[in-house]
């Protein structure tokens, strides 16, 4: 990657594996030696345990009733997809390891075991971390946001850049809102072969879309007061010619 922005202010492991899980819309699991994948059919309760609408049919059932009691028994798999288009476009992997057990009309599955993936490698969770979290605040909105971001008002993400270390930006032919989180905004740093993170933090947490919009305006104030990379000023001189 080569970048050295440093990275500060970033949600927990445990945070951000329940943000992952509030997010996501579909999800894959494994059980009894099948693997079938469920889209909108999945909710979260408050302490992290998953119910899981399937169809009658399903072969989940059978394989929750013949399961030993609370023995791990399936898998469950989330992706966290960036919402806007970029390279290497899923920035974490989330697996619940754990037991089905029938509820009404659905299956509620127990996480005994946590494990998230991100860039930075895999990390497996506590149980009472992942049960006692919460997911960021911002995590259902954070589509919305960052497709509104790169898509209405890309010159705020080129001003933004101002807040970047030049070393980061050499060689960038493109940048991008990759993720945004109560702590702070993440860029996604393109070039021709590779690709680098660089997080701007907050100045405060933001706890709702109406603080988050005080944070980025607090940031793009800070970016006016910078000077303009050299990096993207060479850019618009190559491009003007």
């Amino acid at each position: 990657m080569g970048d050295t922005q440093d990275w500060t202010a970033a949600p927990g492991a445990a945070e951000r594996a329940r943000s992952v899980l509030a997010a996501a819309w579909s999800c894959a699991v494994t059980a009894d030696g099948v693997r079938e994948e469920y889209v909108g059919a999945h909710t979260v309760t408050d302490d992290g345990r998953v119910r899981l609408s399937v169809p009658d049919d399903s072969g989940l059932f059978a394989a929750a009733l013949c399961a030993p009691r609370q023995e791990p028994s399936a898998l469950l798999e989330f992706a966290d997809v960036a919402p806007v288009p970029v390279r290497n476009r899923v920035r974490a992997r989330l697996w619940l390891s754990g037991w089905f057990a029938p509820s009404g009309d659905a299956l509620l599955f127990r996480p005994t075991r946590v494990v998230l993936r991100q860039s930075s490698g895999p990390v497996v969770i506590d149980l009472d971390d992942f049960t006692a979290a919460r997911p960021d605040p911002l995590a259902g909105a954070e589509a919305h946001l960052l497709t509104h971001l790169a898509d209405a008002h890309p010159d705020a993400v080129e001003r933004l850049t101002r807040l970047v270390r030049p070393e980061s930006l050499h060689a960038a032919t493109r940048v991008v809102p990759l993720a945004v989180d109560r702590h702070g905004l993440t860029l996604r740093i393109e070039r021709s072969r590779a690709h680098g993170d660089v997080r701007l933090p907050f100045h405060a947490p933001a706890d709702d879309v109406t603080q988050l919009t005080e944070r980025m305006h607090v940031l793009l104030a800070q970016a006016s007061a910078a000077a303009c990379p050299r990096a993207l000023q060479r850019q618009r001189a190559d491009g003007d010619g």
